[in-house]
């Protein structure tokens, strides 16, 4: 008999529970290659954490309790996003209709990003609810997803692929993705997390602001974090409908830009080839808001290329500026009226 590793007890305990609710301690037991003794001492303590519920003494029926946990690896080569959801997670779970919706949006359209995006050759996914959250996290071993964006748009810096991610709209492979499944999820859930390459890309509900820091996370592919309360309103449709065109319904029409994005090293924003970088693929929307938070000042001839040569040449699309400083204001003014 080999020693109970606990750990990995718990993290297989709701797939156990959902598989082998009436013979769990014997499954467990021939699992992990130790007594049933151990395994019922075991058993007792994830009953008392809230990793497992038993019903009856005799002959006990052992559920997943209000603490749940599953984690499969999958080989890319061959992989479909439905299937794992359908087969590996919704059967271990107990969640909310509206969050089982939301959670099911997201996995797939991560895991199909992964499968068709990556080049990698392993993918993990693993979800957690506790009593008052949803967390899941996708992990593969490919280029990273800024890499992927750099090479296929031949941009010069990595964090200028997360610029034009940001925008939405963008896709290494047009003719199977229109570009909005990556830009949608992130705003799914209250927190969602991207690191690649080094960097990470950030969205936060409550801050309704995106941003760029180092990535603590430095191993290869692409990884993503995602969190959500399971009492949550929220609902897919208005996620859509935030970003549905004002005139023409089109669907996502409007898109938000921070600005924050487009400061390298935190160099000021004030050239006309710093503008242009930022106005690129803007045509493709009817609305862009662009939030200026945490930008100080602009220079006078990023601002005339924004908002008077841009303006001028494509009137079919309504820059808005947001989150303004008094001098970042009266740069757009003197642009606009010029």
């Amino acid at each position: 008999m080999q020693r109970l590793n606990r750990i990995d007890l718990q993290r297989w305990i709701t797939t156990g529970a959902t598989l082998h609710p009436r013979d769990l301690a014997a499954q467990a037991s021939l699992r992990f290659g130790v007594g049933r003794s151990t395994i019922s001492r075991a058993l007792r303590e994830l009953i008392d954490s809230g990793w497992l519920q038993r019903e009856g003494r005799s002959r006990p029926h052992y559920r997943p309790g209000a603490l749940r946990e599953v984690t499969r690896s999958y080989a890319i080569a061959g992989l479909d996003e439905q299937t794992p959801w359908e087969r590996d997670f919704t059967p271990c779970f107990d969640l909310p209709p509206g969050v089982a919706g939301l959670a099911h949006h997201a996995f797939t359209e991560l895991l199909n990003n992964a499968i068709d995006h990556s080049g990698g050759r392993q993918v993990t996914v693993s979800m957690r609810q506790n009593r008052t959250h949803l967390h899941l996290l996708v992990s593969d071993d490919g280029c990273g997803a800024f890499e992927r964006i750099r090479s296929a748009f031949a941009i010069d810096d990595p964090r200028l692929a997360l610029l034009e991610l940001s925008k939405g709209k963008l896709t290494t492979q047009p003719e199977r993705h229109t570009g909005r499944g990556l830009f949608f999820t992130s705003r799914l859930f209250d927190v969602f997390d991207l690191y690649a390459n080094g960097l990470v890309f950030q969205h936060q509900h409550w801050q309704r602001r995106d941003w760029l820091s180092a990535n603590p996370l430095h191993r290869p592919g692409t990884t993503v974090f995602m969190s959500l309360p399971l009492n949550t309103a929220r609902t897919l449709a208005q996620v859509y409908e935030e970003h549905y065109g004002e005139a023409s319904r089109a669907d996502f029409a409007r898109t938000v830009v921070p600005m924050r994005l487009a400061r390298l090293a935190g160099e000021d924003l004030e050239s006309r080839a710093q503008a242009k970088r930022i106005v690129s693929r803007f045509e493709r929307f009817e609305t862009v808001e662009l939030d200026f938070a945490d930008i100080p000042a602009i220079g006078q001839a990023f601002a005339d290329e924004l908002f008077r040569v841009f303006a001028q040449q494509h009137p079919g699309v309504t820059l808005r500026p947001v989150n303004m400083s008094a001098a970042v204001a009266q740069a757009v003014r003197e642009a606009a009226h010029a």
